[in-house]
């Protein structure tokens, strides 16, 4: 028996677990339950939560943006899917209003395309991302497809497909007034997309923002960069790609696990997710609901993950994390060399967060010295101070601190 297998077999055994503890957790908890007022009921209905929590599947977070405020006017939002491909939908969160003045407004504004990143979690980690740029942009996104979901028969998905895709994005909305925004792992591709365009003169984006992406991962390397450096890719091959089993559509596809992926992310970090799990029950028994919320809403995010084809993450490790190909200029791609020093017209800005334990510091900012045909006044780099991976794209810092250089950056070089 697989490891997925064995994992699939782990969830059936926990999920009648899992949903008699969350009836359990209502039932001593409801005001009209006359279980609420058994002594210790607050903390029955606190532990049974919190083993409904662990124990259950999280599934793929809906985006969940329908209005948001411009210029103190709710304006409704829709999402809408432009592209769909295999491995990929391009969607696009349309804005409208009923003032005529503001309608104006929403068609001059610049447009965006967000490129999530594949790494495990699903595109709508960007949630913040997104909203906050639909303030002042038309915005795309791209929302990857969980590999499990994909039937083999629609083929294999690699990181030049990976490419292609960001390539083809970029073509349907239209290069001359688009920016592209890529979010950690998307940098290395959205870089190598924008570099094969130049390179054969076609159109390129009036500006790039890359943030905390690992364009050269041999700066300040972390315990991300580590894994990859002391493992040959045999060892990846051998103990971390898997098979989806049935009876899921990608039955028989090889893939790199989202549990395996999320167990990584918890093993960073086993502390401090220990300890809000005990906060999280702590504020249940205090009665403490708005931060028992923040818990739940935040974990729904980051304990739903994708699998990710093998092919696509083998190649990644192998290009960007052992071998380098793109900074020591010796990446191809169906013949043709990636060369950033082909980009002229687009305008380069690099973010990186102070405390960033994925992307260490200096790796994002290594696209500046790839990028040599761009002006210099077009280029410009942002240190976030205190903030760790997370913080340069999502909460307060993001909002407050790094999206009015984002956007100040963006209309600067508006055509």
């Amino acid at each position: 028996m697989s490891l997925y297998q064995l994992h699939e077999l782990g969830r059936a055994w926990m999920a009648p677990l899992a949903y008699m503890a969350e009836a359990n957790a209502r039932m001593f908890s409801m005001p009209g339950s006359w279980l609420s007022a058994v002594p210790g009921a607050d903390r029955i209905a606190a532990g049974n939560e919190l083993i409904y929590r662990i124990g259950k599947d999280y599934e793929k977070p809906p985006w969940e943006i329908h209005r948001i405020e411009i210029n103190g006017l709710q304006v409704p939002v829709i999402e809408q899917e432009i592209i769909s491909k295999p491995f990929c939908r391009l969607l696009r969160f349309k804005r409208y209003t009923d003032d005529a003045n503001n309608i104006v407004a929403l068609k001059d504004d610049p447009t965006v395309l967000v490129v999530a990143p594949l790494s495990g979690h699903h595109a709508t980690l960007l949630r913040d991302t997104v909203r906050t740029l639909l303030q002042d942009h038309k915005v795309y996104v791209t929302d990857w497809v969980d590999a499990r979901m994909v039937p083999t028969e629609l083929g294999d998905f690699g990181l030049d497909d990976y490419v292609a895709y960001i390539e083809e994005f970029i073509r349907h909305i239209g290069a001359e007034k688009l920016h592209v925004i890529s979010v950690c792992q998307p940098t290395v591709p959205v870089l190598a997309a924008v570099s094969l365009m130049a390179g054969r003169g076609e159109a390129t984006p009036q500006s790039l923002v890359m943030m905390g992406g690992p364009i050269d991962a041999r700066r300040s390397p972390t315990e991300v960069n580590s894994l990859a450096t002391r493992n040959p890719l045999s060892w990846f091959e051998n103990n971390v790609i898997n098979t989806v089993p049935a009876p899921y559509p990608g039955q028989g596809r090889q893939v790199y696990p989202g549990f395996l992926q999320h167990a990584g992310f918890l093993a960073m970090n086993p502390s401090r997710h220990f300890m809000s799990h005990w906060d999280f029950y702590s504020d249940l028994v205090k009665g403490d609901e708005q931060d028992a919320q923040a818990h739940r809403k935040f974990y729904d995010e980051y304990n739903a993950v994708l699998d990710m084809p093998a092919k696509y993450y083998l190649e990644t490790i192998h290009t960007v994390f052992q071998e380098f190909l793109l900074p020591r200029g010796q990446w191809t791609i169906n013949g043709e060399k990636v060369n950033p020093a082909a980009i002229k017209k687009t305008a380069l800005l690099s973010i990186e967060g102070e405390l960033d334990d994925i992307s260490g510091l200096g790796q994002t900012a290594a696209a500046h010295d790839l990028c040599t045909g761009i002006a210099k006044a077009k280029h410009q780099h942002i240190t976030v101070q205190g903030a760790g991976h997370y913080g340069i794209f999502s909460g307060r810092r993001w909002r407050e601190k790094v999206y009015p250089q984002v956007r100040d950056f963006i209309a600067k070089y508006d055509a």
